[in-house]
């Protein structure tokens, strides 16, 4: 907090506070109302890949281009360095941060093992894999480039090194403006690292006329109560695997899954045209969400595409209404007909049950799990995310079970389609949704 304050940033209202299990976080010292502006950071306290090219690192940066495509690695040795640098201007910084964390990068081989079946797995052991990979590309780097010659790493630069250094940065690292403010680059940001995750909006921005990273509250804060940020939009497998840690509360918690329409079936061309015109690919990673409802406009519209017969992509290519009605294929108000939507919340429905089918255990025997006092922390980890895909994915199946039925019903009721002609509501659903926004009465 001395070197902190020592160098222009707030220290006042707050204290850096063991939190037991949620870790170090900041602790309000006086009552802090919600966007007061409490805490700022000015630039020269931060390691950024700016700062790297400026440090003994830099020789090398100018001439490899892994560390110049890669900010997130330059990032990483540049923090290994000024590490080893007895003299280092982020010494200070650098003694405040943990010395293992709980990305998988840390786990042991059962840890792992827990994760099999899960959605997450592939990442984690892509993780694995890119990191070691790094360290044999930068191992050989370092003691053999003529630009390494000065760096402190060629005496001691082991794997545990990097992947505490890689996780360091993978859980701090955030985006701010270059010096001169026209492009983005990747920082360390002291102090302001320190506040830990909850729901709510970002309120962490950067002043370029002070110069300084400022972050107003997130809500009004009690004395001695923790102050919390909003990390962003990140599902619980963002979280475990970027982070290290399961968000209970997660409220944009969700479920990748990968769909793709066979260049081999039939329609195949019929469908890719109508999925180009609303400006969505024909094979996609989508995602199941934890709240309703359970996809979004973009997901829905290629779920009825992907089911649509031949007659019915007609329609949306050629018939009168084609335009009208291709605005309207992310829309619940509007399905294309009741068999299409009974085959899409069918196919659904099915999905979900496989993917549920390839867990080796079940919710129950999750939950049981996570009742032992003798888990570790990553076991418990891992099987927390374990249990939270289950849980969206089970949701999934029930709501595409629902909709079915319901879609069931009204074919077998006779009922007549919604008519969008009828409807004076703008569809714009799901924000990550590349419809177009469809503007009814547009000749008047």
């Amino acid at each position: 907090m001395s070197w902190a304050q020592e160098h222009g940033a707030s220290c006042e209202g707050f204290a850096v506070t063991n939190f037991g299990a949620e870790g170090y976080g900041l602790r309000a010292t006086r009552d802090i109302k919600a966007e007061e502006l409490f805490l700022w950071i000015p630039r020269k306290m931060l390691m950024t890949v700016e700062s790297a090219k400026k440090s003994v690192l830099g020789p090398l940066y100018t001439q490899d281009r892994i560390l110049q495509a890669m900010d997130n690695v330059t990032l990483a040795l540049h923090l290994l360095c000024e590490r080893a640098d007895p003299a280092s201007f982020w010494l200070p910084y650098i003694r405040t941060l943990p010395q293992e964390y709980d990305t998988p990068l840390f786990y042991q081989q059962q840890d792992v093992q827990l994760l099999h079946g899960t959605q997450a797995i592939q990442d984690v052991l892509s993780q694995y894999r890119n990191t070691a990979r790094q360290y044999a590309y930068f191992y050989k780097l370092v003691q053999t480039h003529p630009a390494s010659s000065k760096l402190p790493l060629k005496d001691s630069f082991t794997f545990d090194d990097y992947r505490w250094a890689v996780s360091s940065v993978m859980t701090r690292q955030n985006q701010i403006p270059t010096e001169d403010g026209r492009q983005v680059t990747l920082a360390l940001i002291p102090l302001w690292d320190m506040c830990n995750h909850r729901n709510g909006l970002i309120t962490t921005g950067y002043n370029l006329e002070d110069d300084r990273c400022e972050c107003v509250a997130l809500q009004d804060y009690k004395k001695n109560e923790q102050i919390y940020i909003f990390y962003g939009t990140r599902s619980n497998a963002e979280f475990v695997i970027h982070n290290g840690f399961f968000y209970q509360e997660n409220a944009h918690d969700q479920v990748k899954i990968k769909l793709g329409i066979s260049k081999s079936e039939r329609l195949y061309a019929m469908k890719a045209e109508v999925l180009g015109r609303a400006g969505i690919p024909v094979s996609s990673v989508f995602a199941l969400y934890c709240n309703e409802p359970p996809i979004s406009a973009q997901l829905l519209a290629f779920l009825r595409v992907f089911c649509m017969m031949e007659e019915e992509l007609k329609d949306y290519l050629f018939g009168a209404q084609a335009i009208n009605r291709l605005v309207t294929l992310g829309s619940m108000e509007f399905p294309v007909s009741w068999e299409n939507e009974i085959k899409l919340w069918t196919f659904l429905e099915t999905r979900a049950a496989l993917l549920l089918k390839a867990y080796k255990t079940t919710a129950e025997e999750d939950s049981s799990t996570l009742d032992k006092t003798d888990l570790s922390p990553h076991s418990r980890m891992a099987v927390q995310l374990r249990l939270a895909e289950k849980a969206i994915l089970e949701k999934a199946l029930a709501s595409g079970r629902a909709k079915r039925l319901h879609f069931e019903k009204q074919l077998q009721e006779g009922a007549p389609l919604p008519d969008y002609h009828e409807s004076g509501i703008a569809l714009l659903e799901n924000t990550d949704a590349k419809l177009p926004i469809i503007l009814h009465k547009l000749g008047e």
